[in-house]
């Protein structure tokens, strides 16, 4: 299995020029028209994290073609130095960014604009408590100015946004938020539907962080879900993990997934494939399966991360398991 630390750059940047070309990964459409890939390689978390650069090799090696990063995740500037020793072009990598606090803290103030260090297709808000209490408006202003002068080209959107923030940012937009990028999975889907309705209403895709927490971080690694995941994996002849973002994106939700492991994010780039086809095609998911999941996952409620959506958005009252 080729690692790439063991080759030099001008060998890396040939065996990438042999993957799928851009034009033929799977995306979603924003409501300003720009084309985000369906599946994104993460690098907030664990291994991901601290070896942003070998991992995110790794990803544009195995195909996948958008990297997710943040202020707060205090390796943002890695992603320059993947797309360099890559030797793709820099339109061939989807790039998303976020404005964060410091190391991601939501007590913390948050790192000025002119310290974002890359220039993304995508810049969100990293949550509703990055601009100052009752500021969230006057703070996405400066976006849209800084938009309108050319001085940001990133298509504008947010992360863990609640109702009440999209209650009170919409009405004033010019530009509104072309996605809001939030924890989402079955397990999550009772809690997060009013979210949801206003995504649906104004054309705001859902982008999906821990996909995988009904399995990697659930105390039953998978619970009520299991046996159906079980089931549907062995039809297909995948794992459960396949399964749930597979189910992501039948739900028409984008993913971001995070890893610091080879084999899993060539596991990725395989899902990558298979979000090509359509829900009920042979390969994927059928609608029953997607609707399965979904009953099951409304029954109950569990959380991997709940430092932000859960702040003045109270959880349903639903067993976890």
């Amino acid at each position: 299995m080729v690692r790439f630390p063991s080759l030099s750059s001008r060998a890396i940047s040939s065996l990438l020029k042999q993957f799928t070309p851009t034009s033929d990964i799977p995306t979603f459409t924003l409501l300003d028209g720009a084309r985000i890939p369906v599946l994104g390689w993460g690098n907030g978390t664990g291994a991901a994290k601290e070896k942003a650069v070998e991992a995110g090799l790794w990803a544009l090696g195995s195909g996948l073609r958008h990297i997710d990063t943040a202020q707060g995740y205090n390796n943002e500037s890695t992603v320059s130095s993947v797309l360099s020793k890559s030797g793709l072009e820099r339109d061939q990598v989807w790039i998303t960014s976020k404005l964060s606090q410091k190391d991601g803290s939501a007590e913390l103030d948050p790192i000025p604009l002119d310290k974002v260090r890359e220039k993304p297709d995508l810049l969100l808000v990293h949550n509703p408590f990055v601009p100052a209490p009752g500021q969230i408006v006057a703070f996405w202003k400066i976006l849209e100015a800084m938009k309108d002068a050319g001085e940001l080209t990133a298509s504008l959107g947010v992360s863990n946004f609640r109702p009440q923030d999209f209650e009170i940012l919409l009405p004033e937009a010019k530009y509104k938020p072309v996605c809001n990028q939030l924890e989402y999975h079955p397990f999550v889907l009772t809690h997060l539907q009013p979210v949801l309705d206003i995504h649906a209403k104004h054309n705001i895709l859902t982008t999906a962080y821990g996909p995988l927490t009904p399995i990697l971080r659930h105390p039953t690694a998978g619970g009520p879900l299991k046996p159906i995941l079980q089931r549907i994996a062995n039809r297909l002849g995948v794992d459960e993990a396949a399964v749930l973002l597979l189910w992501t994106k039948a739900t028409g939700v984008g993913i971001i997934t995070a890893s610091g492991n080879e084999e899993r994010i060539k596991g990725f780039a395989r899902v990558q494939e298979l979000c090509k086809l359509e829900v009920g095609e042979e390969g994927t998911l059928s609608r029953t399966e997607v609707e399965q999941i979904s009953e099951v996952g409304r029954m109950f409620h569990f959380r991997g991360y709940d430092e932000h959506m859960s702040v003045d958005f109270p959880a349903p009252k639903l067993p976890s398991q």
